[in-house]
């Protein structure tokens, strides 16, 4: 796994939702590039901030009427399309 900066693994979690929903699904795709631990914690901290809010027990979105969803970096935008 590759070192990110904590605002990168954040951006991936974002971006991951966006393209997921699902949470089990954005966990297992997410995992191939950053720890479980990650993962959740940014989840978790995405909800606490009102970036992204629950919808159901496993749907997950972005809450795009609060927040904006934040520039994906060029070298984060492979990741982003190979999940």
């Amino acid at each position: 796994m590759s070192e990110f900066t904590s605002e990168e693994k954040t951006i991936l979690v974002q971006y991951g939702i966006k393209k997921f929903e699902n949470e089990q699904i954005i966990v297992e795709k997410l995992s191939t590039i950053l720890s479980q631990k990650d993962i959740q914690r940014n989840i978790d901290t995405l909800i606490g901030t009102q970036r992204v809010r629950r919808i159901g027990p496993e749907i997950l979105e972005n809450n795009e009427s609060h927040t904006e969803l934040p520039e994906l970096p060029e070298n984060l935008k492979p990741l982003i399309d190979n999940l």
